[in-house]
């Protein structure tokens, strides 16, 4: 088994989609109105509107972001990505901090209320597990 992609679902799919193409530098590929995908080596951030939970099933179309997962991406210098993140958005949860198991992290939140973290790896250990 091999994951291949996390899909985000929100209301404003044009909104979502720019900011994350700020936030992490890729271009989106649109593959219909309500649905693109940001591919990256190892995963694709895919965002769809509410409209493509519908095709799932009924009771599916929420968009309330979630407190409870958090996105996370290694980035090479975490304290130069915040100069740039606090341009993109207010919404910081914590700056950059390093935190117990050896990874330096900021935490911030998407425009639907997701948690993303934007981490590098500091501690020996850490950047041996990343390596």
């Amino acid at each position: 088994m091999k994951l291949t992609s996390l899909r985000i679902i929100t209301k404003d799919i044009q909104q979502s989609v720019a900011f994350y193409e700020k936030a992490i530098g890729l271009t989106a590929q649109w593959y219909t109105e309500d649905f693109a995908e940001l591919s990256a080596n190892s995963i694709t951030l895919a965002i769809g509107s509410t409209c493509t939970m519908k095709m799932f099933g009924e009771n599916l179309t929420a968009s309330t972001g979630s407190k409870n997962s958090i996105i996370e991406f290694l980035v090479a210098n975490v304290d130069d990505e915040y100069e740039r993140i606090k341009e993109i958005t207010t919404d910081i949860i914590q700056q950059p901090t390093t935190m117990p198991w050896g990874n330096r992290s900021l935490l911030f939140c998407d425009p639907d209320g997701n948690l993303i973290n934007f981490f590098t790896p500091v501690s020996s250990d850490a950047i041996k597990k990343f390596n």
